[in-house]
């Protein structure tokens, strides 16, 4: 008897399971249709492709240091501001920041030759300097997430006058130590070959790479999970704004790409002091403002590992290293997020922002 009552309550899953996946086509909006929401922002500066983005907050501007977001080089932005329950973005306007956001635009063939020294000397640096001037500051608070953290990093050794504090979030500086798989694949590719032939790295060569970290969960298991939930309105939103920011990656410049995969996996030139951008050496050592670096415990994407070191190889007298039981997007577009790690990091830095 309990084998059959076993069977029968498969057989019903299934069939509720299959009536679901009929149903998905009239309830669910397509990834593309769905609205996140993004917070309210002016583009404050251009320059090529990339955009600077100036945030509206509801509330008054009570830090006079601005904040200057360096997002990563792959997917976008949103992810910072994906929904306004789990927005980074507006958590940090609330506390009464000014907010910016570098957005790196989307590369064309003729951007293929672009480097580490275009990203970090001309364009993060027009962008921090167009900041300063609007707000009439010497310096800025820069936050730099995942490889954005990279480029913010060094930033912050090649120009510390600019930048009052330094937030890394995720970063990723030492690939020797990085054990995901993305670290794994980069350190046995040939990439000279790779780059000579292709050019920029197009989105699809990255989905392949993000494909490979969780092949199970991030490909079948996680659509059994959406069919399932389909008549959670709250579980479907959340699940097609990710997976709109998901589809949405733009191409890497292939000298960029060339440069990051032999100086930080193959090499691990950034944490022993002997990256060279824009000829000059990439010191850690001359990080000397307030940093303060977020690490996820369970990231797949930077392994804890990989980011802790930034911690310890700066000379700042005055730096904070926390991790926190999440994964990588969970670390910035979560509950956990919004009620420990932004609050965290808005008390950090109040006192050094005024």
């Amino acid at each position: 008897m309990a084998g059959r009552a076993s069977d029968t309550g498969l057989i019903d899953e299934l069939v509720r399971f299959g009536s679901n996946v009929a149903r998905a086509p009239d309830m669910v909006p397509a990834p593309d249709e769905v609205d996140l929401e993004v917070t309210p922002h002016q583009v404050a500066h251009t320059i090529d492709k990339v955009r600077l983005l100036h945030y509206e907050g509801a509330g008054e501007v009570t830090h006079r240091t601005p904040i200057v977001i360096a997002y990563a080089l792959i997917n976008r932005y949103h992810i910072l501001d994906i929904q306004p329950a789990k927005s980074w973005v507006r958590n940090l306007l609330d506390q009464g920041y000014d907010v910016y956001m570098v957005d790196w635009g989307t590369p064309s063939n003729m951007d293929r030759y672009l480097g580490f020294d275009d990203y970090v000397n001309v364009y993060l640096d027009s962008c921090i300097e167009s900041v300063c001037d609007e707000a009439s500051v010497d310096s800025v608070t820069l936050q730099g997430y995942c490889t954005g953290g990279t480029l913010a990093t060094v930033y912050a050794a090649l120009h510390p006058d600019k930048v009052r504090n330094f937030v890394a979030t995720a970063p990723v500086i030492d690939g020797w130590k990085d054990t995901t798989v993305v670290s794994n694949l980069s350190k046995h590719v040939e990439v000279d070959k790779l780059v000579d032939t292709v050019g920029n790295m197009p989105p699809e060569f990255m989905y392949y790479c993000f494909s490979v970290l969780k092949p199970f969960e991030q490909g079948i298991e996680k659509y059994i999970r959406f069919f399932k939930n389909i008549d959670n309105e709250k579980f479907v939103d959340n699940f097609l704004r990710v997976e709109k920011w998901l589809s949405d990656t733009p191409p890497i410049p292939g000298e960029l790409f060339r440069e990051w995969i032999k100086n930080i996996y193959q090499k691990n030139l950034l944490v022993n002091n002997k990256m060279r951008v824009g000829g000059r050496v990439v010191n850690l050592r001359r990080i000397k403002m307030p940093v303060f670096t977020q690490v996820a415990v369970g990231d797949h994407l930077v392994s804890p590992e990989c980011s802790m070191p930034l911690h310890y190889a700066v000379s700042s007298p005055d730096k904070t290293l926390r991790l926190y039981p999440t994964g990588h997007v969970g670390m910035i577009a979560s509950g956990l997020s919004q009620k420990m790690v932004l609050p965290e990091m808005g008390s950090w830095l109040s006192k050094k922002s005024d």
